[in-house]
């Protein structure tokens, strides 16, 4: 608490009015205007004071107004009273703590969900109280009544701007983000825009995210109810359409959609593959609907993004994320990821741990730092980029012993000791900090190249959104373009084109060896850890190999080696990480006479022919194969030529989605997998 708000804590009252601390007193006694201080209010006021006076209750609460968020609280008005109670009007007004009082207990409702949200209300007494009198004819307020002292802890100036009283959206800002909002940008991008326009930090608009969203609701005008009914036509089409096509869906007491999931033929056969890590990303809201929005996202041996399903839902609660990752499940043929990426979500936690116990769940890092601004950039000020550096410093760390160490000096360094950011961040550690996920697989998600690369793949679904209708097919549209155009495309484009270029840096056999098999993307990660091997010796032991950078006198790696068997591992678990052998183990290899990448250590996602259309192509006629390469070749020239101007690439993708439609109103033979519908719903049918 400041020394200004310490000062300010004082009482006053007017003893000629009993009822000063009593809220519940509906009594009405006349103030003596003989032992009030009849001085009239001046910019020099501070602090209020009895006898002060004002020429409106309005003023007298505008003025109650400043001093409270100056003290670092806000106010309410509480009660209000008239003369005798008839035919007076207003003669008394009290204004209290904005946590004065207590939350009535609320009746529950089975058929309703509750909202768990805990009551900032704790019974604090601070108040003041004006009276109306006349003098010489004039009607004026005084005060006649006045408590500060708190029963909690007053805030920061740098923490009381975030209180709902002091959170406004002036009518430009309101122009500003509803003329955003026509164009499909995301809230996120709405307030970064209007931190840059007003040239202030990150966190320090008059408003928050919430309240943005809470405007955007507000304005809506689409009727919820046809939207359903449009959503769950389209989604019907496409499955009369296209068989493969997979969607469920929940409808409430009142036969309303509750929730609805979906995914294409293209993205389950991707996820045969790639679905080994996961991100499912639920931080989003379809703008023009106010529903929360969760799609689900992996990393193709390209290590480009892919999509593998979406799901719209009413609520956010453990039923609804359970009932989501069981339709995820059905569609997927009760396939769970290894791993799957989160937002710091408690009810999808649990959820997960219900519905996929064999993944191991962590949460995304992006989607941590994106809140670092709103967190501590106010708290630390000009030490925050300082303390945004040593954060990364510990994430990367290996050593779960170093990493605690490491938090600890980085609290008492900072004087973080009672945020409650960093106490929550400390205790689910084990959910995103390196250290403690080194051992599990993240096909390299946890990079902030792939988290910039996976955000952007899920802006372009939710831009230029107006209906949800028009948010499916578009969808649709980016499924079928990006994800299988890029899949199948992308392997012949690289072999010819990238084949030929490709730089061999070490010479190595192993080098040679990997970039006949790998894509160029995974054999990029590898190349890099063959040349830094080069940097290192490596001592055998009694039951391994030490390997330590050669500059180095002690430490190191211990690398474990079977040649018999073909097995390696480091115990910096970067290939169970990653997929891609570390520089440790290429060294041991190297030094064992190794001239090729052992097959258990080139796993099958990072391989060249290893997209879901490989497969589908070795098992049709050979003049079937024949034409479906010679258009994946057209295909390759396509994106080649709209790459090289958006004028191009949006006349393509105009033209693409037509073809697209037209194609998909042909009959195709159905399969027996084809043939599966969504046994979970009947409603499918």
């Amino acid at each position: 608490m400041s020394e200004e708000a310490a000062q300010m804590m004082v009482v006053y009252d007017d003893h000629s009015d009993q009822r000063s601390l009593s809220f519940e007193d509906t009594s009405s006694t006349e103030e003596s205007p003989d032992k009030t201080r009849l001085s009239i209010e001046t910019s020099n006021d501070v602090v209020p004071y009895i006898g002060q006076r004002f020429a409106s209750h309005d003023a007298a609460y505008e003025f109650y107004s400043d001093f409270a968020k100056r003290c670092g609280f806000s106010i309410r008005r509480h009660r209000t009273e008239g003369k005798d109670g008839v035919g007076k009007g207003l003669t008394r007004r009290y204004f209290v703590c904005h946590r004065a009082g207590n939350t009535p207990v609320k009746t529950t409702n089975d058929n309703k969900p509750q909202r768990n949200r805990k009551s900032s209300r704790c019974g604090c007494q601070a108040y003041m109280r004006i009276s109306k009198t006349t003098e010489l004819g004039l009607p004026e307020w005084r005060v006649t009544g006045f408590v500060n002292h708190h029963n909690h802890e007053l805030l920061e100036p740098n923490q009381v701007r975030f209180l709902p009283a002091y959170r406004t959206i002036s009518d430009a800002d309101k122009s500003r983000i509803l003329m955003f909002a026509k164009t499909g940008i995301s809230v996120q991008q709405m307030m970064r825009l209007m931190e840059l326009e007003k040239c202030v930090e990150p966190g320090y608009l008059p408003f928050t995210e919430k309240d943005v969203r809470n405007l955007l609701q507000s304005c809506r005008k689409v009727d919820p109810e046809d939207e359903s009914i449009d959503l769950l036509r389209m989604c019907r089409n496409i499955k009369d359409k296209d068989p493969n096509f997979m969607f469920d869906f929940t409808l409430d007491l009142d036969n309303r959609l509750e929730n609805i999931a979906w995914s294409y033929a293209s993205s389950i056969q991707s996820y045969e593959i790639f679905g080994d890590a996961v991100v499912f990303d639920t931080t989003h809201r379809l703008t023009a609907f106010d529903m929360p929005l969760g799609i689900w996202v992996g990393i193709n041996n390209y290590g480009m993004p892919c999509f593998f399903g979406c799901v719209l839902l009413r609520e956010e609660n453990l039923r609804t994320y359970s009932w989501a990752l069981k339709a995820f499940l059905g569609f997927m043929n009760a396939k769970a990821p290894q791993t799957i990426l989160t937002d710091q979500n408690m009810c999808l936690k649990e959820a997960i741990e219900l519905e996929m116990p064999s993944a191991k769940h962590a949460l995304c890092i992006w989607l941590i730092v994106a809140k670092f601004p709103s967190w501590f950039n106010a708290v630390l000020g000009e030490r925050y980029n300082e303390w945004k550096a040593e954060f990364y410093h510990l994430y990367n760390l290996e050593s779960t012993e170093d990493f605690e160490l490491g938090w600890r000096d980085m609290v008492n360094s900072f004087g973080l000791h009672s945020n409650r950011h960093i106490a929550s961040l400390f205790a689910l550690r084990s959910l995103w900090a390196l250290p403690y996920l080194r051992s599990h697989f993240f096909a390299g998600m946890t990079t902030t190249v792939h988290s910039k690369s996976i955000n952007a793949f899920i802006q372009r679904f939710l831009s230029a959104q107006t209906r949800l209708a028009h948010f499916v097919e578009q969808v649709d549209i980016l499924a079928a373009v990006t994800v299988d155009f890029k899949d199948q495309m992308g392997e012949q484009q690289t072999m010819q084109q990238n084949l030929q270029n490709l730089c061999l840096k070490t010479g190595a056999p192993m080098e040679s060896h990997a970039a006949t098999v790998l894509t160029p993307f995974a054999f990029s990660k590898l190349q890099e850890q063959l040349v830094l091997a080069a940097h290192y010796a490596s001592f055998q032991m009694e039951d391994c190999f030490l390997v330590r950078h050669h500059t180095k006198l002690d430490g190191g790696r211990k690398v474990y080696w079977v040649p018999r068997e073909g097995i390696i591992s480091c115990s910096c678990h970067q290939f169970e990480f990653s997929g891609i052998l570390c520089r440790h183990a290429l060294r041991v290899l190297s030094t064992g006479n190794c001239f090729q990448i052992p097959d258990r250590y080139l796993p099958l996602r990072w391989l060249r022919m290893s997209t879901p259309s490989a497969k589908l192509h070795q098992t049709t006629p050979s003049e079937h194969t024949d034409r479906i390469q010679l258009l994946q070749t057209i295909l390759s020239s396509l994106i080649t030529e709209c790459a090289k101007s958006r004028e191009r690439l949006d006349i393509a993708t105009e033209q693409v989605s037509i073809l697209l439609s037209r194609i998909r109103e042909h009959p195709v033979p159905v399969c027996p997998q084809g043939t599966r519908e969504n046994s979970a719903n009947p409603r499918n049918h």
